[in-house]
């Protein structure tokens, strides 16, 4: 698994993974428990995390958004 983005906001994560999911990308959020339990202050990002072979279509849909950088 590779990461794909990390984020406190669970609007954009939701976002994120329902577009992950329409594109038929498996993706796993990772740290959200953590989170929760430090009291969601947002010291600790979740990480969303693909296969090392959708990651580059999973980065792609990134940039689509406006949340990625752009490959020179």
């Amino acid at each position: 698994m590779k990461e794909l983005i990390r984020c406190n906001d669970p609007v954009l994560i939701s976002y994120i993974l329902a577009l992950l999911e329409d594109e038929r990308i498996e993706a796993i959020v990772l740290d959200e428990h953590t989170s929760i339990l430090e009291g969601s202050i947002g010291a600790i990002p979740r990480r969303i995390m693909v296969t090392e072979e959708d990651h580059d279509r999973a980065k792609q849909i990134l940039v689509d958004i406006g949340e990625g950088e752009t490959q020179a």
